[in-house]
């Protein structure tokens, strides 16, 4: 008897195959086969002309869904049906999440079966696993696909009832989410109380004080008996002490005074206390917890981890990665305990088995927490991964091996230190048994080297005892603003509002950077003033949708229809149909939102006007001429934009920029200017002769006021010439380039090798002997990855100039390269699956994208991106907020929005390369009982 088996992926099927019995085809659905319209396009003619279509969910009759098949799954359908022809029993292997229930669900009423069907569910890809599935089948789950299904339409209803508005009121091309808007309005409160934050400044004294020739530090803590200010004690709306707070704040000349005054008094030991404790090693990874630690750990993304994970999951080598749980299985327990006795000893391992159990709000998945997949865990050297599958396999090992070893033990030592009036304290921390450290150690990649990091050492001590002083000093200290948010701390606060699904945290904070509302800074993400306009008009007029506790108790409601607790179509048509519904809400109050008050941005404490325009935010005050406008720079953030920068961009509207002074050689002046992309200076006037006079940024760092005619005429003589390299004869320069000072050797043909210049060089006095010791050392970063770069599969000649097109590793995925014509993989395509002639097809594709942007650029017509979505398991939501531009405006043409195009290159070039991916048309519509019943 044959049996079909299918899949979401070709990885998955690949791996699955090595386990199943002989008689057993394995094919792969490349994710969901049908979905909601995605364009117009898409519409089916039979219902083109309804109202109700564009939406792609019939409100009027019970929130049926309208379903097409995308026009590139067409074939995946046909290829499917073919083989099901050839089958004597169907069986549905995708994943055992919600998703992965829906895309059963959905084969199902796509290929209509008339053979016996089961549904085969697993939460690792090991041969034990697959082999116990294939004993315990069951039937597809229809209340996990009801409560899937309503999720999708919420998401849809939303992102297409209120993104149109949002066109109408601040730009076309701005989108709204269910959590997406809820996420951003987080990230725009915490810039507010960073800009409503006021600086407070203490002082107080650090002592290095010695016994017996070790040296310590000790920290003033009491003078007179009263404790000495810190910052927590400082209100931050007003920097000054928090009133009722009984604390001593010096200022400079008493601390110094102070200082001065106990330089020579007698130090004594006043006071010791020791005090032991033990940690418990963390819980195994979940899916929120597995990312917001190789976020702070390997500084991936929360897209790049779920990405990362999924081919792990596929590959055999971890258990499935969307889950709430922390649970181990028996198995997964006895292998960890295995692997810590084989590498750590018997005396690392804890004397009973560890078990965890969820405490997070809406856990509802019933997997395996994140680990090791199988009965034995593979050590990451003993899997042959590498690059950045063999970090997050790493990760996720020694968590897992950490949670079955035994707890640290450690000692808290506090000393008392005695001088005159003052009272100084010295802590030390010391590692009694390090445990689980010896494995893993949470934010650190190297546990021995944390071990000692967590280590304070004091010297022996005892009451009484005089201990010497060294160095005193007086240090001044500053309290910080609110820290902005990373993608880790983003994610932990959403998952514990209960604030969405983690499986969809990647999705929703690609798609809040992609659409422009936020930048990502130093690994932290900084909302734009776009992010403010959209979140102040949302908080005015549909306070509920950016509530926190109002999107926690929707996620709830979601929840217990899954396990029939609520009943979806009440509480669909409440929602949106009700008297305080969605859609009564914005066709009450559209005509009370005035674009103009939408557009203007208020910032606390300045008093001119920000306003987002078709080309990003300006600024905008009244004089006696009319209104004077000028551009805010793409890196000056709503936090950071004060009365001065303010005066500073205005001044260069209406009086010109600033002279630095005038060019000895040419006589030509150069002046200071802000652009989009901050300040730089420029040689001589524009004119007709000369459009585009010479310009050059400012290093990072050098502050306008700082910089000097000498600097200016450096930084415009940019390039350097520095000499010739001894070796090539080729010639070796200096230049400041989009991520800062560099030196190159330009070889010509040979290609150019390129090394960051380091902090302390200057790229207007770095020498050609020091170029070449940078130019020695191995590339890091950047440029180790585009030099090094080798193919992850070659797939032979192009058959038009016989050049080789190869498959590579980038930062957003595989990719295939001909020449200078990149492409992305399909969606659910992986690399061992393309074949030459797709890649031909999709690098043409390409080619052809390109040559029709080039043709249209210039269009001053505002469009609509469609960006990437997400591996298989695509966000609901975010599906929404790419979608809706084209199927509720009724184009089906790809374009790109005006409120986006000050993004980034990094975001631009994600949309370009997910682009291709955009699916248009074929539908089937829905016609199974249960789905005529819901």
């Amino acid at each position: 008897m044959s049996t079909l088996v299918i899949v979401e992926s070709p990885t998955k099927a690949r791996t699955i195959r090595n386990y199943l019995p002989s008689g057993y085809q394995v094919e792969a659905s490349m994710g969901h086969v049908r979905d909601l319209p995605q364009s117009a396009s898409e519409i089916p003619p039979q219902v083109k002309g309804e109202e109700w279509a564009k939406i792609g969910v019939n409100v009027d009759a019970n929130f049926e869904p309208l379903y097409v098949i995308p026009k590139d799954k067409k074939k995946v359908v046909k290829a499917l049906k073919d083989a099901l022809k050839n089958a004597q029993e169907l069986v549905l292997a995708t994943d055992e999440d919600r998703e992965g229930e829906s895309i059963s669900w959905h084969l199902l009423q796509v290929l209509k079966p008339k053979i016996p069907v089961k549904r085969m569910v697993f939460h690792e890809i090991t041969e034990d696993a697959i082999q116990e599935a294939l004993t315990n089948c069951r039937d597809v789950d229809e209340q996990l696909v009801h409560a899937q299904e309503t999720r999708r339409i919420l998401d849809r209803l939303v992102g297409y009832t209120l993104s149109p508005l949002l066109w109408k009121k601040i730009a076309f091309g701005l989108s709204a989410g269910r959590v997406q808007s809820v996420s951003v309005r987080l990230l725009v409160s915490r810039e507010r109380q960073r800009r409503a934050f006021r600086k407070g400044s203490y002082w107080d004294l650090k002592a290095m004080l010695t016994k017996d020739e070790t040296p310590f530090e000790a920290r003033l803590v009491t003078l007179g008996g009263t404790r000495l200010a810190t910052g927590s004690d400082f209100d931050e709306s007003t920097g000054q002490i928090v009133s009722g707070r009984e604390v001593l704040l010096l200022n400079e000349a008493e601390a110094r005074a102070l200082q001065e005054r106990l330089q020579e008094s007698e130090w004594t030991v006043s006071n010791l206390e020791e005090r032991s404790s033990t940690r418990k090693p963390s819980a195994p990874f979940t899916t929120s917890t597995l990312q917001q630690e190789a976020n702070r750990k390997l500084r991936l993304s929360a897209r790049e981890t779920m990405r990362t994970a999924q081919n792990l999951y596929e590959q055999g080598y971890i258990t499935y990665m969307r889950t709430d749980s922390v649970n181990l299985s028996q198995q997964a327990i006895a292998a960890a305990r295995s692997c810590v006795e084989q590498m750590y000893g018997t005396n690392y391992l804890s004397p009973e088995p560890r078990r965890y159990s969820t405490k997070s709000k809406g856990a509802q998945e019933a997997h395996e927490a994140i680990r090791p997949a199988g009965s034995t865990f593979r050590t990451p050297q003993e899997t042959g991964l590498d690059g950045r599958e063999l970090r997050l396999y790493d990760l996720i090992w020694k968590r897992t091996v950490a949670t079955q070893m035994a707890e640290v033990r450690q000692t808290h030592i506090t000393a008392q230190i005695q001088v005159a009036d003052a009272s100084f304290r010295a802590t030390g921390k010391r590692i009694d048994f390090p445990g689980f450290f010896r494995a893993y150690v949470e934010g650190s990649d190297d546990p021995n080297a944390a071990i000692e990091d967590q280590e304070v050492i004091l010297p022996t001590l005892q009451v009484g005892d005089h201990p010497g002083c060294t160095e005193l000093e007086a240090i001044s200290h500053e309290t910080q603003p609110p820290a902005r948010y990373t993608e880790a701390s983003l994610v932990k606060m959403l998952e514990s509002e209960g604030i969405g699904r983690p499986s969809t945290y990647a999705s929703i904070i690609g798609t809040i950077i992609d659409r422009g509302y936020a930048q990502m800074v130093n690994n932290s993400l900084v909302p734009t003033f776009t992010a403010f306009a959209v979140t102040a008009l949302l908080e005015k007029h549909f306070p509920d949708l950016v509530d926190t506790s109002f999107t926690a108790r929707m996620e709830q409601t979601l929840d217990e229809i899954s396990t029939g607790e609520a009943d979806w179509l009440p509480y669909l048509k409440e929602f949106y149909l009700g008297e305080a519904g969605l859609e009564t809400q914005v066709k009450e109050r559209e005509s009370q939102i005035d674009p103009n008050e939408a557009r203007a941005v208020e910032l606390e404490g300045l008093a001119a006007k920000v306003r987002i325009g078709r080309y990003g935010p300006y600024i905008e005050v009244e004089n006696g001429g009319g209104p004077v406008k000028a551009s805010i720079p793409q890196d000056l953030t709503p936090a950071d934009l004060d009365p001065d920068q303010v005066e500073v961009l205005l001044r260069q509207k209406t009086e010109g920029p600033d002279k630095v002074g005038f060019h000895p050689e040419i006589g030509e002046p150069i002046y200071m200017l802000i652009g989009a992309y901050g300040p730089y200076v420029q040689l001589g006037d524009v004119t007709e002769e000369s459009p585009k006079p010479k310009r050059a940024s400012l290093p990072k760092g050098v502050k306008m006021e700082d910089v000097t005619l000498e600097m200016a005429i450096g930084l415009l003589a940019l390039p350097r010439l520095l000499g010739a390299h001894p070796e090539t004869g080729a010639k070796v320069q200096a230049n400041l380039g989009r991520f800062g000072p560099y030196v190159v050797h330009d070889q010509g043909k040979e290609g150019k090798d390129y090394r960051s210049l380091k902090k302390d060089d200057d790229v207007l006095t770095v020498t050609l002997e020091r170029a070449l010791a940078l130019l020695a050392e191995p590339k890091s970063g950047r440029g180790k990855r585009k030099a090094a770069a080798k193919p992850l599969r070659e797939l032979g000649a192009h058959p038009a100039d016989n050049e080789p097109v190869n498959i590579y590793d980038g930062p957003y995925g595989p990719y295939i390269k001909h020449g200078k014509v990149n492409a992305s993989l399909p969606e659910g395509a992986t690399v061992e699956s393309v074949t030459l002639e797709v890649a031909v097809k999709l690098l043409a594709e390409k080619a052809g994208t390109k040559t029709k942007a080039k043709s249209t650029r210039g269009r001053k017509a505002a469009k609509a991106a469609e960006v990437e979505v997400d591996d298989i398991d695509t966000d609901d939501e975010t599906d929404e907020v790419n979608e809706v531009e084209e199927s509720a405006n009724g184009k089906s043409k790809t374009t790109k929005s005006a409120a986006s195009r000050k993004t980034t290159k990094t975001s631009s070039t994600s949309s370009k390369s997910t682009r291709s991916r955009t699916t248009k048309t074929g539908s089937t519509r829905k016609t199974s009982k249960s789905s005529k019943s819901s």
